[in-house]
């Protein structure tokens, strides 16, 4: 009875921070001056922290419903955007939620953002050689010429702003997704012992 009553919370919470991400979606869109076609948004924030409070699989659901939705309802860039969308936030998505789960610090949080936008910066490389010349009918040359002018830099200011604006809300968010009253542990929090910091 107990467990089914905190898989429902659970689930709650999930559906919240889905819609919180569609909702930013919706309302903030900023194009990339270089290359107006990429658009940032600060959708990716309520997923992080999702990931960050559940762990990968949690994060890659609400991933999907939000690039699905995103991409065929909300005026997005069809199949191929969900894909990119998909796969950009999903490396982040995995990797801190794969990494903070073992070891939750601080340190940890932030080594596991960093890498993940490095992971996800380098695996979009990848992704826009294979997707944009099979959707987009650009020549893969000229794809590769936009990956150090337009497409590694944007990649790396979205998942850093991302990033950045995640360890920064985590904290005051972690309350609500992990508990009623908004107690939880410090090391829910990003908040490391004293004996960790030495």
């Amino acid at each position: 009875m107990n467990t089914n009553k905190m898989s429902t919370a659970k689930l709650t919470k999930i559906a919240m921070m889905t819609a919180v991400s569609l909702v930013l979606v919706f309302l903030v869109k900023i194009p990339w001056p270089p290359m107006p076609f990429l658009v940032y948004d600060p959708a990716d924030v309520p997923i992080y922290i999702t990931a960050f409070a559940y762990g990968p699989i949690e994060g890659l659901i609400v991933t999907l419903v939000v690039c699905l939705v995103q991409a065929f309802a909300l005026g997005g860039d069809g199949l191929a955007g969900c894909i990119m969308h998909f796969v950009a936030t999903g490396v982040v998505v995995v990797v801190i939620g794969l990494i903070y789960r073992h070891n939750k610090t601080k340190r940890t949080a932030v080594f596991a953002l960093v890498l993940g936008v490095l992971l996800t910066t380098a695996i979009m490389c990848i992704m826009n050689l294979i997707i944009t010349p099979i959707f987009m009918g650009a020549p893969r040359e000229a794809v590769l010429a936009m990956l150090p002018t337009a497409i590694i830099p944007f990649n790396l200011v979205k998942a850093g702003i991302n990033s950045l604006l995640t360890f920064l809300l985590y904290k005051r968010i972690s309350g609500l997704l992990h508990g009623s009253g908004g107690t939880v542990k410090a090391d829910e929090t990003f908040t490391e012992q004293k004996t960790q910091t030495e």
